[in-house]
């Protein structure tokens, strides 16, 4: 037990700023097992944002509840997979080779790509989550597995690709690297346990909502399929803007099923 928390807050550190313990570190060998809470920092994160947009929603409109439960949840993470998206857009729209766009993708400075891209994406999870907070309106339990299944799902579906594609870079000291090993069937039953809790909670009030998993996994099997053509596999600002295209095709899955079938 005291091993699975020590794997728990690692996850944690890693993937937030949210405070640990002191004798939490980055030990790689934690790092690589904490694959399999990934989707459940889904959930604290979900909460967080649910909770900002809760205490807002009471004094403004929904709309502006929305915009500041996006910053307090990017402000937990510290931007984490919002980098990685950039970094993405940055990579695979300037380079035409596998050492490029790597190297691209390694510049902590952001570009035209990146920066259009990150606007657009915003935009998007704005009017996209607004839209479908809407179609939950009179139940704040519905809201709140939005919420946290939004974040949940897309961290599985972001997370399964180092089950199935390799690490692309050779370069050991990238901090992506740990996780990026060999994997047990516990991190494997750990990620999809997490990630898909939340939205089988959400379906009992609507069983339509599981064909959410039918967009989500085709965008994560052309994403992967697309990394591994230009870079032969993946890296963690893969798996970052992974976790957002798959973020914002939950919003709009949600609103297509909910109007349309």
């Amino acid at each position: 037990m005291k091993k699975e928390l020590h794997i728990f807050f690692t996850c944690l550190m890693f993937y937030t700023r949210i405070p640990c313990p002191k004798n939490i570190t980055h030990d790689p060998d934690y790092l690589n097992k904490a694959t399999r809470y990934f989707p459940f920092i889904g959930w604290i994160v979900g909460s967080i944002s649910f909770l900002a947009f809760y205490i807002f929603s009471l004094f403004l409109s929904t709309e502006t509840a929305v915009i500041f439960s996006i910053i307090i949840s990017v402000l937990t993470t510290g931007a984490f997979h919002e980098d990685g998206f950039a970094d993405v857009c940055d990579g695979f729209g300037g380079g035409w080779t596998k050492e490029k766009i790597l190297m691209i993708m390694k510049d902590s400075a952001i570009g035209a790509y990146g920066a259009i891209g990150l606007v657009l994406l915003f935009l998007a999870k704005f009017k996209l989550l607004s839209e479908s907070i809407l179609l939950f309106t009179n139940n704040i339990l519905l809201i709140y597995l939005l919420f946290i299944s939004a974040h949940s799902l897309s961290r599985l579906a972001a997370i399964s690709i180092i089950f199935t594609h390799q690490y692309s870079r050779d370069d050991a000291s990238s901090k992506s690297k740990p996780i990026a090993k060999q994997h047990s069937w516990k991190e494997v039953f750990g990620s999809f346990f997490f990630g898909l809790i939340p939205l089988l909670a959400l379906s009992y009030f609507n069983y339509k909502i599981l064909l959410v998993l039918i967009p989500i996994f085709i965008t994560r099997y052309f994403l992967a399929r697309y990394f591994q053509k230009w870079i032969d596999g993946y890296t963690g600002d893969c798996l970052g803007a992974t976790q957002q295209v798959c973020e914002v095709i939950y919003y709009l899955s949600i609103l297509f099923i909910w109007k349309f079938i």
